[in-house]
């Protein structure tokens, strides 16, 4: 008897589920989209892409060495994040890779960073992203590294 109930009970909430799924009436689903010459939305902004295919904005953290890790951004304050440039101050974390890179200790360094040169995403062209970045260190900085310096993001 117990196993009749149970199986009734569960009957009903799958036929149940069933019908929530079927949707609603006619007269409450959505009509038609608005014509396109109606519609009006505002610029989005450029996105950063990160070593995962991942569009972000504004982000507190951003990997600069995908392949091993040994250099980072972080602490990201950014004061500008517009459809032609944006710029923060943060942190670039990086291996000295001495004696070698497993064994190398992470240094800190202050920076002020300038994302610019926005295009069409490879991989969702509607998107626009930020291509290239440019590091300032305003202080120390690691060994051989210019004051200033340039790299193209991935796209």
């Amino acid at each position: 008897m117990r196993s009749y109930a149970l199986r009734t009970a569960v009957t009903l909430c799958f036929a149940a589920s069933l019908a929530a799924a079927a949707g609603a009436p006619s007269s409450a689903r959505p009509t038609a989209a608005p014509a396109a010459d109606t519609v009006r939305q505002e610029p989005r902004s450029p996105v950063i892409v990160d070593c995962f295919w991942h569009a972000n904005v504004r982000p507190a953290d951003f990997m600069l060495a995908c392949g091993d890790g040994n250099s980072r951004l972080t602490s990201l304050h950014w004061s500008k994040w517009s459809t032609g440039s944006a710029s923060a101050e943060g942190v670039n974390v990086v291996n000295d890779c001495r004696p070698y890179c497993a064994a190398g200790k992470f240094h800190s360094y202050r920076v002020v960073v300038r994302l610019d040169r926005v295009k069409p995403w490879k991989k969702h062209p509607e998107v626009q992203h930020y291509s290239r970045i440019t590091l300032e260190y305003q202080g120390d900085r690691p060994d051989g590294f210019a004051r200033t310096v340039t790299y193209p993001l991935w796209d």
